[in-house]
């Protein structure tokens, strides 16, 4: 049993964020099988294919461990707005002691690593970023979206009920009594959380797994599976002939993606249309009241509204 506990300087310190490179991570074990979702079988057909011609055998070893795969090849992210890039120059920023400290800890024959932590690292991270680039850049819009509808549905139930109801039903390993978050894990560890808080991160190749990291000097972090994978990958049925007709054929696939919030470059690449069509269209269906759109930062979530549904189901109430 892992156990965080909350203090008064950590409560108010709970704070959601995505971490590009947990998902690059998550995706090799998905891969080699001791992470798996029957909902990622479209993505794996296409990356099973892909993966056998990259050179990652020592990043595939280390995460062939059990209960730690390091955590200085996952960097805390900094918000939900942490780029692979930023996390992969942090990767190779780490100093040689803490790669060495981490790399003993790891519960894997990692033989084939180079002695040198400074070279044992680099190569990591060389592979780590071309499993990024091959298998999870070419998709990161939709994974993106799919992990912002996370934090926006946890930040919704932070603001109404506080920490308790924004970590109640994150995953049933996952119990907060009292002042204690505590994890179940074959692993025992206590932990005070200080100042720096608590980052929780959705990862749509995490389950069914929950993570945590705690090993300093990094931020303590929850990794937990992101809501709505089911979907992820799902394709989605041609837009209803009597609704194209009357709003058109790209206001109709617009009004079918959006089951879900999405923001207008995401809609853009998963319908291949161009951002600006999105955007004109979606100004349109937005002042016909059709949908919302909600500003976080930067990051504009664009979302159905009751009519919206209603045209899409065929029972608007139109007279």
């Amino acid at each position: 049993m892992i156990e965080l506990v909350l203090t008064r300087a950590s409560t108010n310190r709970v704070r959601f964020a995505i971490s590009p490179l947990e998902e690059a991570l998550g995706a090799v074990q998905t891969l080699t099988g001791l992470r798996g979702h029957p909902a990622h079988l479209p993505w794996l057909t296409e990356a099973a294919r892909r993966v056998g011609t990259l050179p990652i055998g020592e990043l595939r070893l280390v995460l062939g461990a059990r209960r730690y795969i390091t955590d200085f090849l996952s960097p805390p992210p900094s918000g939900p707005r942490t780029t692979a890039q930023a996390q992969l120059a942090e990767v190779r920023r780490t100093p040689p002691e803490q790669v060495a400290t981490e790399l003993a800890m790891v519960d894997a024959d990692l033989g084939a690593l180079p002695n040198d932590p400074r070279r044992a690292r680099d190569l990591l991270a060389d592979q780590l970023e071309l499993v990024w680039a091959e298998l999870i850049a070419p998709h990161w819009p939709k994974i993106r979206e799919s992990l912002a509808a996370d934090i926006a549905y946890r930040s919704a139930r932070l603001a109404e009920g506080g920490t308790a109801l924004a970590l109640a039903g994150l995953h049933p390993r996952i119990r907060l009594t009292g002042a204690v978050l505590a994890i179940e894990s074959r692993s025992r560890a206590r932990l005070e959380l200080d100042e720096r808080g608590l980052a929780l991160l959705p990862c749509v190749f995490a389950w069914p797994r929950v993570g945590v990291m705690m090993v300093p000097p990094w931020q303590p972090s929850v990794l937990y599976p992101a809501r709505g994978v089911a979907e992820l990958w799902s394709s989605r049925p041609a837009p209803d002939a009597a609704l194209t007709a009357v709003v058109g054929r790209t206001k109709a696939a617009l009004l079918h993606a959006l089951d879900k919030p999405a923001t207008t470059a995401a809609l853009a690449a998963e319908l291949e249309f161009a951002p600006s069509t999105v955007s004109e269209h979606l100004t349109a269906l937005r002042a016909a009241g059709l949908l919302t759109a909600n500003r976080s930062g930067r990051t504009v979530l664009y979302r159905r509204t009751p009519l919206g549904d209603a045209l899409l189901d065929g029972s608007a109430p139109w007279t």
